[in-house]
């Protein structure tokens, strides 16, 4: 057989691959922010283990195949596994699930199978010493993880003692029951805090939380399901079975999986895989999934471990969800810049671990495109498992009750004619006075990287507003604790708590005053820059675009926004009204060592000992500037472990790369 020919657009393919699947490991493991779905990222992982098998030369050592994938935060002490905490090979059809039994029974012919679902979770390992819980820690890279016990002493259905004095370690995965998680947000919702994304995301936020009394209140649960070391047994026997040590690890006090069986062909795992899947909607947790193990353990020995998986089990994963819902209405929200959002009011349906009745349908252009109409009945999933959307409508089960929808000529708001933005392809109102951007525009005043107005959520500015006791971020700052205890979910000690985090809004300093003022394309980054050059509020509102346009990554259109934000005598009140309200109206940035002054970095990757947040403060601490892009005024690169596209964009620049290690050296000269 000939071999086959690698070309250069296979070898660019991999690389991209490589590259990408580096980049949403990143978010997943380390931040526990996805940007994609778990579908889309294991397609691409698929892709790229048959491309590296088939032409094994490109395979190089960082490579997501080569590794579990994670690495620990700093938050939390290290520790390492004492038996490597190993994923598990993926697989997305029945035929593949054939393919494994198939390669299964070239080593052990007469081999049966534990097949249990797949829990969406987060993995952790237990140690215990004569029976006492000693210590527990998130999977991390596999290796290495972080040490966790405190937060999972809170989880009730961890014992801290077992019924026998034994000395062993398990695995398990922690996760938080869906009853827990609506419930939760629908606290959050009434006290005005943004919404948990779903319940796998909350279970592990939750766990590392530093605050352990956090933890507990979030009621997170787990199913352990493997003895990583260690014996079930006070007599030395050794267990012969996975099944028999769930069986005993139930019966020492752990909680273990009920809907699994010991399957003996294909025929019986296919048929408990869909029983599982029927049966997902009524879960008490989360799953993605099915898992499919050698049972027997001697077996497992024979089969043996791959580079990073192991060769006696699979999992197989569950396609993204999508359920078919009728489009009852499309409500038109506008933004704090303007914007109208047409959002689908759907049947309320259960959809990867929430109930949505709500989704977004992005503009016009996308509802015409795929030809959706009211009263439609309209296929719905989450992108990236987070954000609800509108996947199609199914035109052939049309009835003739469906109706076209068109967007407002006018703002929904304010009534004031809507104009279209060709740069975004949206419709804008332009009135300023418009009831909802000042809306909209307050909470993003009093958000998390602006002012950071803790408690004053959606709920509670609409309250304000329709009571008459503020109609701008201005009015915030003559409000009183009396004034407002009267309003709906308000009361004496949340009416005090809220004035006082608004009186300690005050000292945020320019950087974060200026972001908040919501100026069309100015983020954290652009406004601290803004307020480094400019120093004071007065001395910003009198730029000009042509000097605007002399700081560092500022073009023309963002100069001119801010140009034309202060063309406004309404937006100039407004910044005279916050002065003498007493909000700081200064840069606050701490006092720089001049060591990196005038050097501009760029952060990409996994750092050896610090955040990239913490490795950010050192370098502006410092006198340099931390840019989120690679350009070629861009001087140092700082690159770590599973860095990007940005280290691949430095290379072709000739931008100097450099360590964390280098990085300090730097500093100290």
């Amino acid at each position: 057989m000939s071999k086959e020919i690698l070309t250069e657009e296979i070898k660019d393919r991999v690389k991209k691959l490589q590259r990408e699947l580096r980049y949403h490991a990143e978010r997943y493991y380390v931040y526990d922010s996805p940007e994609i779905s778990d579908y889309d990222y294991d397609m691409m992982y698929a892709e790229l283990l048959e491309l590296e098998s088939r032409f094994p030369e490109l395979v190089v050592p960082d490579s997501p195949t080569q590794r579990v994938g994670g690495k620990p935060l700093d938050k939390f002490d290290k520790v390492v596994h004492g038996v490597r905490m190993s994923s598990l090979s993926d697989v997305f059809s029945y035929e593949e699930i054939r393919e494994f039994l198939d390669r299964v029974a070239q080593s052990v012919p007469d081999a049966e199978f534990s097949v249990e679902p797949k829990i969406d979770g987060l993995s952790v390992s237990l140690r215990y010493e004569n029976g006492v819980f000693v210590e527990g820690a998130t999977r991390g890279d596999g290796e290495i993880g972080e040490d966790v016990t405190q937060n999972l002493k809170t989880v009730y259905s961890i014992p801290l003692m077992l019924k026998k004095p034994l000395s062993l370690s398990v695995r398990g995965e922690v996760y938080m029951p869906r009853a827990v998680f609506e419930s939760i947000n629908a606290a959050r919702e009434q006290e005005g805090k943004a919404l948990m994304a779903n319940p796998r995301n909350a279970a592990a936020g939750s766990l590392r939380q530093l605050d352990s009394k956090i933890t507990a209140k979030r009621r997170l649960d787990i199913f352990v399901f493997n003895l990583q070391e260690g014996n079930i047994y006070e007599d030395g026997n050794s267990p012969k079975e996975h099944s028999e040590t769930l069986d005993v690890l139930g019966e020492l006090g752990f909680s273990v999986l009920r809907e699994r069986i010991v399957a003996r062909n294909y025929d019986e795992i296919v048929a408990h895989i869909e029983r599982i899947g029927s049966l997902r909607d009524s879960l008490a947790y989360d799953i993605d999934g099915v898992v499919i193990k050698v049972n027997s353990l001697s077996q497992r020995l024979v089969l043996g471990e791959g580079t990073n998986t192991p060769k006696w089990a699979v999992a197989y994963k569950f396609p993204p969800e999508e359920k078919v819902t009728r489009l009852e209405d499309v409500i038109v929200a506008v933004g704090r810049t303007g914007v109208l959002t047409p959002t689908a009011v759907l049947s309320p349906v259960r959809l990867a671990g929430t109930t949505v009745s709500r989704a977004t349908l992005h503009n016009l252009d996308f509802i015409r495109e795929r030809d959706i109409m009211l009263n439609d009945k309209v296929i719905v999933r989450k992108a990236g498992d987070i954000i609800p959307e509108v996947v199609r409508a199914l035109t052939d089960e049309r009835c003739g009750d469906e109706r076209v929808f068109n967007m407002p000529d006018v703002c929904p708001s304010c009534g004031e004619k809507v104009t279209r933005d060709a740069e975004m392809a949206a419709l804008r109102c332009t009135n300023a006075s418009c009831p909802a951007q000042i809306a909209r525009s307050i909470e993003h005043f009093a958000s998390k990287g602006a002012m950071n107005i803790d408690g004053l959520g959606p709920q509670i500015v609409e309250a304000l507003l329709e009571s008459g006791l503020i109609s701008d971020v201005a009015d915030l700052y003559s409000l009183k604790a009396e004034d407002i205890e009267g309003l709906e979910r308000m009361g004496k000690k949340s009416a005090a708590k809220l004035i006082a985090a608004i009186e300690s809004s005050k000292s945020a300093g320019l950087e974060r005053l200026i972001y908040s003022l919501g100026i069309r394309n100015i983020g954290e980054v652009a406004a601290e820059a803004l307020a480094s050059k400019y120093k004071t509020l007065d001395a910003f509102m009198e730029a000009n675009a042509e000097e605007l346009c002399e700081i560092r990554d500022f073009g023309a259109i963002t100069a001119e926004c801010v140009v034309e934000y202060f063309s406004h005598e309404k937006n100039r009140e407004l910044c005279f009204r916050l002065r003498d309200a007493g909000l700081l109206c200064e840069a606050v940035s701490a006092p720089k060592a001049d060591g990196l002054d005038g050097l501009t970095f760029v952060l990409t990757g996994t750092l050896p000992t610090m955040s990239r947040d913490a490795a950010s403060a050192l370098i502006k601490a410092n006198g340099g500037r931390v840019s989120g892009s690679v350009s070629g005024k861009t001087d140092y690169v700082v690159a770590g472990e599973a860095a990007g596209s940005k280290l691949t964009k430095a290379a072709q620049l000739g931008v100097k790369i450099i360590s964390e290690e280098e990085l300090i050296a730097l500093i100290e000269g």
